[in-house]
């Protein structure tokens, strides 16, 4: 994985992550399942589940560049991942998007289906300066 292109991403462009630092994204790779898209030896896409195998997984950081979106990237990736064995077993698979929606009910993400019983703590401003 280019660390690197991941983290210009993460920090500048996406809305979930933006101020992260490189050894936060570094990190995360390490314990994590990772995806990458690839042309010509450049990354374009990645993505990466948090799991533990065997019962859940937790989708994070899924993005193809903006030059590169539109051409079936995201499906390329989300269709090798539904294809490892150990993901078919998970007993529970969540992410968070306000805007792909589309794209993961094709892999048959749907709502929730008791919300009441999702939690969180929720501090989407933490990487940004002046918040810790």
């Amino acid at each position: 994985m280019d660390i690197g292109i991941i983290h210009q991403f993460l920090s500048e462009q996406s809305y979930w992550a933006k101020g992260i630092s490189y050894s936060f994204v570094d990190n995360s790779l390490t314990h994590s399942f990772n995806i990458g898209a690839f042309t010509d030896r450049q990354q374009i896409g990645f993505g990466r589940v948090i799991t533990d195998y065997y019962t859940f997984g937790w989708l994070a950081d899924f993005f193809v560049l903006q030059e590169y979106r539109g051409k079936g990237i995201s499906k390329m990736m989300l269709s090798y991942l539904s294809d490892q064995s150990w993901y078919q077993r998970l007993r529970r698979v969540m992410l968070n998007t306000s805007s792909a929606q589309g794209l993961y009910r094709q892999f048959s993400f749907g709502d929730l289906a008791n919300p009441t019983y999702i939690m969180e703590i929720h501090r989407p401003d933490i990487y940004l300066p002046n918040q810790q």
